[in-house]
């Protein structure tokens, strides 16, 4: 049986939900709740799992904050016996257009802590990503990031939550390589 892990990026705690820097755990929570499946706080991270088509859908929400998200991702990637091929962290992007999603099997951190941190402790860059787009302010990125949604952007992700509900689902029966060829046209 396929075990897959996909990550959601963010900050743990009620001061950081509905951030733009924790647009990863919005859509894991979006993904859950369309799955009927409730997260479990256990070691390192929140965590629950679903199948699709005999394949076991881990979705992980790390709680070692964005700058140390590799422990948490090494960790239940070890436990589960996971693949790198098999796991997916979906993560914000300064450099994407507001809700613009790009999916890549492979690349560099572009900046992202949370990202950096994750390919330093898997010694790795060959895992895939879903970066989502949160536009770049210009100035001040760090208030930016960390900074509440408006209304209009949160209303904005909440549109492409199922499209990439499906994303994943693609990525999960068909791979990588045919979703990106799908979602990023």
């Amino acid at each position: 049986m396929k075990k897959f892990l996909i990550i959601g990026l963010g900050n743990p705690g009620v001061e950081y939900s509905k951030t733009r820097h924790n647009i990863g755990f919005e859509i894991l929570d979006y993904i859950s709740l369309a799955r009927e499946c409730k997260f479990e706080t256990v070691k390192l991270a929140d965590i629950t799992k679903f199948k699709i088509k005999g394949k076991t859908v881990f979705l992980l929400k790390p709680n070692t904050f964005m700058n140390l998200s590799g422990k948490a991702v090494k960790y239940w990637m070890e436990n589960q016996k996971i693949k790198l091929d098999n796991i997916l962290v979906i993560s914000d992007d300064l450099n994407l257009k507001f809700s613009q999603i790009r999916l890549r099997k492979k690349g560099s951190s572009g900046g992202h802590n949370g990202l950096e941190n994750i390919s330093q402790v898997l010694g790795s860059e060959n895992y895939s990503r879903l970066r989502i787009g949160i536009s770049n302010p210009g100035s001040n990125q760090i208030d930016y990031v960390l900074g509440k949604f408006t209304e209009k952007e949160y209303k904005s992700i909440l549109k492409i939550c199922p499209d990439l509900n499906n994303l994943i689902e693609s990525f999960v029966l068909k791979g990588a390589e045919l979703t990106m060829n799908y979602y990023n046209n």
